[in-house]
């Protein structure tokens, strides 16, 4: 269990643990609609069908930009609790490599509790944005 913690980017890491703490589901939606309420506000003008994650009920937007050789993400959704898994994976894996998050796998989600409480169609949502992010991640160091 920890060896995977310890794999994790320092940021998601530190996300990962927060969310072990919170014991019960109920505080586990309270710190994803926390992370929702604290994501930076999306460009309208982004909201292109290149940007949009596949595969999800909600509608979720996702970019990404090379900074220093560091991936940073914007992203937006209309549903609070997709919005609430994006910020976490967005605050997570901004300031990786985009060879970090490629190798990244999502099982992460299982330590954090949140697996547990998710329906279906949203932890297929996570499952989307989670591959999108990495494709964009990916897509940037291609351009680079």
């Amino acid at each position: 269990m920890s060896s995977t913690l310890n794999s994790l980017p320092p940021a998601l890491k530190k996300i990962v643990e927060r969310f072990q703490r919170a014991t019960e589901p109920k505080r586990r939606y309270e710190q994803l609609i926390w992370y929702a309420q604290k994501l930076q506000e999306f460009p309208e003008i982004d909201k292109l069908p290149e940007n949009k994650v596949p595969g999800c009920v909600s509608q979720v937007y996702v970019t990404a930009s090379l900074a220093d050789d560091k991936v940073i993400f914007q992203g937006d959704s209309d549903s609070q609790l997709t919005k609430g898994l994006l910020a976490l994976l967005i605050e997570g894996l901004n300031g990786s490599t985009p060879t970090e998050i490629v190798q990244l796998t999502p099982d992460f989600i299982q330590e954090t509790g949140l697996n547990v409480s998710l329906t279906p169609s949203r932890a297929n949502g996570f499952y989307n944005i989670f591959k999108t992010m990495q494709k964009k991640a990916l897509e940037c160091k291609l351009e680079s």
